[in-house]
């Protein structure tokens, strides 16, 4: 059966080749992750990192201060939200990505197109990206409450306690708004991205060529994600790390204006703090997860069989 005559895969499968892939990828790159939350804060705290008096800046010096001072464990601070997200958020995500996705299709209906094209694809991906910010702004403000260097919570549950006793439950919320073009502007890039580029590969003739593929493809496109989308984390950082006082105005409240203010007063290199780190995360991450999806929606072909395959 051609390609494209075979029947999409129940959204069961889709679900669990999303959550595999991320979970490896998570696994694999979350260092990284870490040494880019930090970096990220270096001008904000002014402090984090001290040596004879001098801020230790870069991806290999925050990550050495990292080991020496809080030993390789402080690597993995945090690990346990997004491992927990993982499923919900690659359901969303990479079920919107695949065969049958909802947003695919309703694009196609709308413009009478018979295939995919760039600007669908772009456009698919910010839509993927804006219903997945949703899902994942509570998960994200644990995860930076408990990178942030200054942080004294043993765990995830006690940071959900304190957001709420402090905040009640819309506090789990705190940095929706950056939270939300964070993600439509990283998978507008990703997806529109790899559309691009295997449209410029050469037809894969194996399977091992296709996995390639994939790989490349998918490298391309997290690195123009992170590219696009780095200022924007940047601000969703700030934002969320900062807890409310009653009476006074966040000096970061709202994603452009902070865009903005950051600029004027740290120059535009501050809007790319941890930027190699992400990138050296998340465009190979984003090579894995392309192959590990395609890869895990194969072998659920295999395994149910016609009419899938």
């Amino acid at each position: 059966m051609a390609s494209g005559d075979r029947k999409p895969l129940p959204f069961i499968a889709n679900f669990a080749a999303g959550a595999i892939a991320g979970i490896s990828e998570i696994l694999t790159f979350y260092p990284l992750d870490v040494v880019g939350i930090t970096c990220s804060f270096i001008r904000y705290y002014r402090d984090p990192f001290l040596e004879t008096g001098k801020a230790k800046h870069g991806l290999v010096g925050t990550f050495r201060s990292i080991v020496r001072e809080e030993g390789f464990g402080r690597l993995y601070r945090g690990l346990v939200p997004p491992l927990l997200l993982e499923a919900p958020k690659r359901a969303v995500k990479l079920h919107v990505y695949a065969a049958n996705d909802f947003w695919g299709k309703t694009y196609l209906g709308y413009t009478g197109e018979s295939k995919m094209t760039q600007n669908l694809s772009i456009l698919t991906g910010c839509s993927a990206g804006a219903t997945e910010s949703f899902v994942v702004v509570p998960f994200e403000l644990v995860k930076i409450k408990m990178q942030d260097k200054t942080s004294t919570f043993k765990g995830p549950m006690e940071v959900v306690r304190h957001i709420i006793k402090a905040d009640g439950l819309l506090g789990l919320y705190a940095g929706m708004e950056s939270t939300f073009w964070r993600h439509v502007w990283w998978n507008g890039g990703y997806f529109g991205c790899i559309f691009q580029v295997r449209s410029m590969l050469p037809k894969a003739e194996t399977p091992e060529a296709t996995l390639f593929n994939n790989f490349v493809s998918g490298s391309i496109g997290g690195f123009a994600g992170t590219l696009l989308n780095t200022p924007f984390d940047v601000v969703k950082s700030r934002i969320q790390s900062v807890s409310k006082v009653p009476g006074v105005t966040p000096k970061y409240n709202w994603t452009y204006p902070a865009l903005v203010t950051i600029f004027r007063e740290e120059g535009p290199a501050a809007l790319y703090k941890g930027f190699v780190p992400k990138v050296l995360r998340l465009a190979p991450g984003g090579g894995v997860l392309l192959l590990v999806v395609e890869f895990t929606l194969g072998v659920f072909r295999q395994a149910l069989g016609p009419p899938y395959i």
